[in-house]
Order: structure tokens, then C-alpha cells, then sequence
């Protein structure tokens, strides 16, 4: 499985211990930035997780800034991305069972690195589930087709 990662500057020492799990655990990762905790603009390290996984290149990103919120919101604005913000594992099972969501968004300001790691191993091990649900992803991309032109 290949994992895209990337904050911003207020999501850097998280995105650290995120990706040293990964690379413990098996997966292919690519580090998208920042690598510093200078001030930064999260839509910038957002659209390159959220472009590799749009395109098929990555099975799934991960985002961190702050609060996960403005970066989810960025990400979500590229055509099959969502995005999801969990700061818990029921959150990060249920948005994978019931949305299929591709990134995965944290703060690290509201998250620390031990509940991270459960989010993202819950994230990455739970499987769309299908059959009802697919019918609300399917509406999800009619919504994206018809403002994506």
C-alpha cells in the first residue's frame, strides 16, 4: 500500500511520527512537505497528497496541520478526494467503512502522537464496505461533475 503525506508548518513533528510508523509497518511513503516549522500555507502541501491520490498514484494520503481542518478542506476541493478529519478511531473506522475516504486529515494541535497512531492504523486497515454506501459516493462525484467542469 503507498501512503502521501504532508503538512504544513503547524503539523510537522506529528507528520514525523506518523511516517515512522509507516515506514516500521510496511508502507510506501512519500513525504510531501513541510519539512520545517516555519510558517507555511497548508493548500500547498494539500493539493500535492491530494493530486497523488486523485490520480491513482498513492491508495491513500495523510494531511496534518493544526487542527486538520483547513488542509482537509483544501484537499477536498480536488475531484475524487475526500477527505476526512478524525480525532478519534470511531470516526477513522466509520469514514472508511461509510465514505471510502481517501486522505485522512489530523491536527496536531487537538491529537497527540499516541491517539494518531491508533486513527491511522484504524484508517488504513478498515474497507469501504459497499452496497448501500456506494450509492452515496456515487452522488458525491454526480455533485463533483456538475461544479467541476
Amino acid at each position: 500500500m503507498k501512503i502521501a503525506i504532508g503538512c504544513d508548518h503547524g503539523g510537522v513533528e506529528l507528520k514525523e511520527e506518523i511516517k515512522k510508523y509507516l515506514f516500521e509497518a510496511g508502507y510506501e511513503t512519500k513525504d510531501f512537505g513541510t519539512n520545517s516549522n516555519e510558517s507555511c500555507d497548508y493548500p500547498d502541501y494539500a493539493i500535492l497528497v491530494a493530486e497523488a491520490v486523485a490520480s491513482k498514484e498513492f491508495d491513500f494520503g495523510i494531511l496534518i496541520c493544526g487542527t486538520g481542518i483547513g488542509i482537509g478542506i483544501a484537499a477536498n476541493k480536488i475531484p475524487g478526494i475526500r477527505a476526512a478529519l478524525c480525532s478519534d478511531t470511531f470516526s477513522a473506522h466509520a469514514t472508511r467503512e461509510h465514505n471510502d475516504a481517501n486522505i485522512l486529515t489530523i491536527g496536531q494541535r487537538v491529537v497527540g502522537p499516541g491517539l494518531a497512531l491508533d486513527i491511522v492504523k484504524t484508517f488504513l486497515n478498515t474497507k469501504f464496505e459497499g452496497g448501500r454506501h456506494q450509492n452515496r459516493i456515487d452522488k458525491i462525484t454526480e455533485i463533483e461533475k456538475k461544479y467541476y467542469k
